[in-house]
């Protein structure tokens, strides 16, 4: 892959890299109205501004290079078509993604030298909707995301950001659809991935750092790290397990604290000295080597931060990774302290007449209850098996797998001779599963397509 920006990131040097602030707080406070915004009924769709607006989009963007920002991001955070569809615009997604592409593009250009290179990131929300909650079918988010990354791609962007990501599954999907672009044009360029840990310490469908870095391990990353939902002080834990445990160049970008609600609008308290010293400690202490600001981040936030990469280089890591499978919720270890590494084999159709029963009367909550059995058990991995003859086996893959994920807490094995089926569980389950089996019993075309799964959606194979 030929690409500046990965020269940069990889320079002898190591230098860090600043992304840019927020840019919804700084188009709020440019006071727009409801004309700016092309009418009443776009008002607030802030992806719209390239189009009816552009001079303020331009303002946030020069507005951040000149507080020296070396990366800004796209103003196509909900630009996919299945967020732009709740203003009635969903048919212009290529067209605005292209068009923001473009427009942050020129503007970096005018800012761009030799010394200090300036690059666009174009921004690919999480959207609105969760697969793994059943908010939306796999096939359908990738075809948006596929659209939105298309005209990012078309318009010129240096890399990816696949950001604020709340479902493991929403990342796949993303990256899935970036892929597909990928292969369209002949050509890739880097991709990054920042998930977005919860006050709570876990992702909103509850995945756990562990699980989050198990799960995109397999993927061609090249930066991964968080963003948004906190301020830094309460990211230190994930930061420094990332720091341990993460091949790929980590980045950090909080926001200006936890909101605070006043007078009905979200506040954020923390100011840019404060924001640049906790993010000093990242770099220095934990390797930090991609810095920026979410929520409530303003100019002078990005100016501080712009100072540690004129003067600090992110500490040399020693990482340690550990092979793994996972639940949506947290990593398993293939190999363990003080055991071998044990299947739970009774959600399967071929051996199980329980099962197989269930299964017959579509006793869902009867086989997520068999689910829980072999947890309470000290099973470290369930295997899940619907090969019964005379049934729809993908339709039972996708209906069993898609409840078995959010209630248990256990990496799956998709167990089946038929790949199809293989594929209808991976595109239900979030986490790292591990596929049963491939080998040349069947014929090459077979054993290679479940290498190609295996590649799609990051499992393992036995």
């Amino acid at each position: 892959m030929n690409s500046r920006f990965l020269d940069r990131l990889h320079h002898p040097s190591r230098p860090v890299i600043v992304f840019d602030g927020a840019m919804g707080t700084n188009l709020q406070v440019q006071n727009l109205t409801a004309e700016d915004f092309g009418g009443k009924e776009y008002e607030g769709c802030n992806e719209y501004l390239v189009h009816t607006k552009p001079e303020a989009v331009a303002t946030v963007h020069r507005g951040f290079l000149e507080a020296g920002a070396d990366v800004i991001e796209t103003d196509t955070f909900g630009a996919a078509s299945i967020v732009l569809a709740e203003y009635d615009l969903a048919d212009k997604a290529y067209y605005l993604n292209k068009t923001a592409a473009e427009l942050a593009k020129g503007i970096a250009a005018e800012f761009d030298t030799p010394e200090k290179p300036r690059f666009v990131a174009g921004s690919i929300g999480p959207g609105t909707k969760l697969p793994t909650l059943g908010h939306i079918d796999f096939d359908t988010l990738t075809a948006a995301f596929a659209e939105q990354a298309e005209g990012l791609y078309d318009g010129g962007v240096d890399l990816f950001l696949v950001e604020t990501c709340q479902d493991v599954l929403q990342i796949k999907s993303a990256l899935n659809a970036i892929e597909e672009v990928f292969k369209k044009k002949g050509a890739r360029i880097p991709l990054m991935v920042s998930i977005t840990m919860e006050a709570t310490g876990t992702m909103l469908v509850g995945s756990d750092i562990s699980a989050a870095l198990a799960i995109l391990q397999p993927y061609p990353i090249d930066i991964l790290g968080l963003n948004c939902a906190t301020g830094p002080d309460r990211m230190t834990e994930h930061v420094k397990y990332l720091s341990e445990h993460s091949p790929f160049v980590i980045s950090c970008i909080p926001n200006a604290g936890l909101p605070e609600n006043i007078g009905g609008h979200a506040h954020y308290k923390l100011t840019p000295i404060e924001l640049k010293m906790a993010l000093m400690r990242f770099v220095e202490d934990l390797g930090v080597q991609v810095i920026g600001g979410c929520c409530g981040t303003r100019y002078d936030h990005i100016q501080q931060l712009s100072e540690i990469g004129e003067t600090l280089t992110p500490k040399i890591r020693e990482f340690s990774w550990e092979p793994a499978a996972a639940s949506i919720y947290s990593a398993q270890p293939y190999e363990q302290e003080n055991s071998f590494l044990i299947v739970g084999e009774k959600l399967n159709a071929s051996g199980s007449k329980k099962c197989r029963d269930l299964l017959n009367a579509e006793d869902w909550d009867g086989l997520v209850a068999m689910a829980r059995e072999q947890v309470r058990e000290g099973a470290h991995v369930l295997d899940v098996n619907v090969d019964y003859v005379g049934r729809d086996g993908v339709r039972d893959m996708k209906q069993l797998v898609s409840r078995v994920v959010t209630n248990a807490t256990l990496p799956l094995m998709l167990d089946s001779t038929e790949w199809e089926k293989m594929e209808a569980g991976l595109k239900v389950a979030g986490g790292k599963c591990l596929l049963n089996s491939t080998n040349y019993e069947d014929g090459e075309p077979r054993f290679y397509q479940v290498l190609e799964l295996a590649k799609k959606y990051g499992a393992g194979i036995v």
